[in-house]
């Protein structure tokens, strides 16, 4: 492909490898359409390198001692701080994020990476007490080898981050797989682990298509443990294909988070709340805000300032810090979003945007209008993931019915509940079937020291972030040391 933008490989072995005459692909600006850098479409063959390179570096990687592998991680944390400014605007101006969560973006990955750095030191097992006289029962983490992380759009730093990081310090070495049109902001989190210091082979990184380099990765018999962030359809390929070689498949997937608004919540407040939840990034987070679930006392009052906010909200250039919102992040993206907005026209009552928005910059990127519909619960648009700026705003009676709608999808990532009664916000702790619950704040906004994950078809039960993420990249080994130099029997009677 002939191009006039930065061209970059791939990274293998501790080396930036362009194969001969490989196949190229372009990531491109969403607010305008220009090429920003080319990679190399990479094969079967490129990810057996790849493989082959981190298989060779995993001894001497698992026999690092893990505070001196926090060492690393804590220089990359650095060198990315240092960074940040100029790996923020990259952000923006390849997934369309606005500019402050491109900053955001990378601040995450700044603070996921610190957080596990200081796990070198801990990497927690147990001691626990042995029923035998002098013996001692202890259990210890080993890192599980070598590992496929494939990585989404959305969060272009800090999911590979949370991923690289957690894998890293356990021990593995990784191959990583981003998504193709954010590739260049996966480039840059390479560069800071190479600048860090992780030695080659540690770190491996295969651009291309899923079909392809994500295939040849999870089907792969030297990767032992996949990490896989994106679409349900696609995640359930991914478990089905490492299900064949008993591989551990760690998976997350989408969302259709609820807001419950009760009548005694603080309207102004949960105002702020639903438009960043649903209209942040464009909406294209898996914990997005999407259904906005209205006691029928304040359903009409909240309808109209939400709409009366949303005609004072801009949509524009992402780099502008006045922005609010931005574009969506491809061509691909646009399409889907204006089909499931024809789908609401069908179904339900259109009630602000809905339409792509022409004219001026508009006319350079893929803008869609934030979107309002008013729905009875069921429909398509109200049930199924749209990920983009599209809310579908539901009417109750009470909280028990909120509830019932909250659950009655196939998704349980996010959910929110605003309200000033602690009773209920308590019961909502218990009864929203999902991974994370906010009270009186919006579906988005995760903390990396706490958990992050679902239920339903939002994954098969593992969680990233906070101290479990090392669950997903280590195995478990009991050990019995026996010091009562005679042969005991533990559950056996003996005199």
């Amino acid at each position: 492909m002939a191009s006039q933008v930065p061209e970059y490989g791939l990274f293998i072995g501790g080396k930036w490898v362009s194969p001969p005459g490989a196949q190229r692909f372009e990531t491109v600006n969403p607010a305008t359409k220009e090429p920003l850098a080319s990679f190399v479409s990479g094969t079967a063959a490129d990810v057996d390198r790849a493989v082959t390179a981190a298989h060779g570096a995993f001894p001497a990687w698992k026999e690092t001692p893990a505070p001196k592998r926090g060492d690393i991680l804590l220089a990359a944390a650095r060198i990315l701080t240092e960074r940040k400014a100029a790996v923020g605007r990259v952000v923006t101006q390849e997934m369309g994020k606005v500019i402050g969560e491109g900053l955001g973006d990378v601040q995450e990955s700044i603070d996921f990476i610190e957080y596990m750095a200081g796990e070198g030191r801990r990497l927690f097992g147990e001691t626990v007490p042995s029923e035998l006289r002098r013996k001692f029962c202890l259990t210890v983490r080993q890192p599980k080898g070598v590992v496929a992380c494939i990585t989404p759009w959305n969060f272009p730093t800090a999911i590979p981050n949370w991923k690289i990081a957690a894998a890293l310090i356990t021990g593995n070495t990784i191959v990583f797989k981003p998504a193709s049109n954010t590739a260049l902001c996966a480039t840059e989190v390479v560069k800071v682990y190479e600048a860090a210091g992780v030695p080659p082979g540690v770190l491996n990184f295969v651009t291309g298509s899923g079909g392809v380099v994500g295939t040849a990765l999870v089907e792969d018999p030297r990767i032992r443990t996949v990490s896989f962030t994106g679409g349900v359809e696609a995640g359930r390929d991914v478990y089905v294909r490492g299900a064949k070689q008993l591989k551990m498949v760690h998976l997350e997937l989408g969302g259709k988070n609820p807001v419950l608004l009760m009548e005694d919540a603080d309207l102004p407040l949960a105002l702020e709340g639903v438009l960043f939840g649903a209209f942040g990034t464009s909406g294209q987070r898996c914990t997005a805000t999407s259904r906005l679930i209205v006691h029928e006392k304040v359903y009409d009052q909240f309808l109209t300032m939400l709409t009366e906010r949303l005609a004072r909200f801009s949509v524009g250039d992402p780099l502008d810090p006045r922005t609010g919102m931005g574009p969506v992040a491809s061509a691909d993206q646009e399409k889907k979003i204006l089909e499931y907005i024809e789908i609401g026209k069908k179904e339900a009552k259109l009630r602000y945007g809905g339409t792509k928005l022409t004219g001026g910059i508009y006319d350079r990127g893929y803008f869609v209008a934030p979107t309002i519909f008013e729905t009875e619960h069921g429909t398509r648009i109200s049930k199924e993931e749209i990920f983009g700026p599209v809310l579908s705003v539901i009417r109750v009676r009470d909280y028990d019915e909120a509830v019932r709608v909250a659950n009655d999808v196939t998704y349980g990532l996010s959910s929110s509940l605003y309200t000033r009664d602690v009773n209920r916000a308590f019961r909502a702790i218990d009864d929203l079937e999902a991974g994370i619950t906010y009270i009186n704040a919006p579906t988005i906004g995760a903390e990396v020291q706490l958990p992050f994950g679902g239920v339903k078809n939002t994954g098969n039960g593992g969680r990233e972030a906070g101290s479990v993420a090392i669950d997903e990249f280590t195995e478990i080994k009991t050990v019995f040391v026996d010091f009562s130099a005679k042969l005991q029997k533990a559950q056996i009677d003996s005199e």
